[in-house]
């Protein structure tokens, strides 16, 4: 993704969550993904989908049961 996607989703997700914390970070080796992290630890997946002329991101955050606990 490109610099101006990545400082839209960061905003986007700090005004969203309150958390200044969070961080979008672009991915290694891939432009239509970027990490989602609060702090230094990852926590999911933002992915870029364009079909049909209409632009979207899907955030994928798995949870393990582990965690739940």
């Amino acid at each position: 993704m490109k610099p101006d996607e990545l400082a839209k989703l960061n905003k986007y997700f700090r005004s969203t969550f309150g958390l200044q914390t969070i961080a979008v970070r672009k991915r290694p080796q891939k432009d239509d993904s970027c990490e989602v992290y609060i702090g230094d630890e990852f926590i999911g997946v933002i992915s870029k989908d364009e079909e049909d002329g209409e632009l979207s991101y899907h955030f994928s955050m798995a949870i393990l049961d582990i965690d739940l606990e």
